[in-house]
Parts: structure tokens; sequence; C-alpha cells
């Protein structure tokens, strides 16, 4: 469902790939689907509840120069 999507923006992806992206955001639940996308990406859990901690947990944490 949408709400097991966490979309992450100001994503610096010429350094930021999908592995790192996976790595980064695996610890908060298991990842059915990643896509990283020029400056953002989405990652798809198994539910809502693994989403919002990944959200509550990455919000405004800085990655590769930029703030998410």
């Amino acid at each position: 469902s949408m709400n097991s999507r966490v979309f992450i923006g100001n994503l610096n992806t010429l350094v930021v790939k999908k592995s790192d992206v996976e790595a980064i955001f695996s610890k908060y639940g298991k990842i059915v689907g990643c896509s990283v996308h020029k400056g953002f990406a989405f990652v798809q859990y198994v539910n809502e509840r693994n989403a919002r901690a990944a959200v509550a947990g990455e919000d405004g944490r800085m990655i590769a120069g930029q703030v998410l």
C-alpha cells in the first residue's frame, strides 16, 4: 500500500546508489521494493509501521552532503 512506501527527497544520487539506500533503510524492516531516481528514491516496506519508523529515524539525516 502507499502507506508503507517512503519517499526520500534531496538524495545525492550521483554518490548514493540503490544498494546504499537499501543498506541505510533495511534496519527499519524488510524492504520489498526500492527505486532510485535523479535526486530522490522510494523504499517500499512490508508494512506501514516499518515505513513510519524509517521516516522518524532518517528525516533530516545528512547523507553524502545533503539533508534528506
